[in-house]
C-alpha cells in the first residue's frame, strides 16, 4: 500500500508572521522550517505547514489533531483566540470531537481517541 497515514497538513496564512506566532504558542513548538514562502512545524512526527498564498476556506477539509484532553485543549484554543466551531461532541466509544476556526479562518479539529495508535 501505498499510504502510510496524517504526514502533512497545509493551512493558508496570509498574515504569515501573526500565524507562525498563534501557532507556536498553541503548539509550544518552535518550526524546524521558517521562511517567507512556508513555515513548518514538527509535532509528534506529524507536520502542520503555513503558507501565505492560500485564502482560508471554512468549508475545506477538516483535519482533527490528536488531543489527551480534549476539555482542556478547547479551554486553551478559545483562550489563545480561537472561536468556537463544534463544541466538544462525544462520537462513541472513548471517542469526542471538537472544531475552533482559527485566527487566520482555518478550522482546526481535535479529537481525543484514546485507541488510536501511529505506526508507520
Amino acid at each position: 500500500m501505498s499510504f502510510k497515514g496524517l504526514r502533512t497538513v497545509i493551512y493558508p496564512a496570509p498574515e504569515l508572521a501573526k500565524a507562525k506566532e498563534w501557532y507556536t504558542s498553541i503548539l509550544e513548538e518552535e518550526p524546524y522550517f521558517d521562511e517567507p514562502y512556508y513555515v513548518g512545524f514538527d509535532i509528534g512526527g506529524y507536520e502542520l505547514g503555513l503558507i501565505p498564498k492560500r485564502t482560508p476556506s471554512k468549508d475545506g477539509a477538516v483535519v482533527y489533531w490528536g488531543v489527551t484532553d480534549i476539555n482542556e485543549t478547547w479551554e486553551m484554543l478559545l483562550k489563545m483566540g480561537a472561536t468556537p466551531d463544534e463544541e466538544v461532541t462525544y462520537v462513541g466509544g472513548e471517542v469526542y470531537v471538537a472544531t475552533v476556526i482559527d485566527p487566520f479562518g482555518n478550522t482546526f479539529g481535535i479529537i481525543q481517541n484514546p485507541s488510536f495508535k501511529a505506526r508507520d
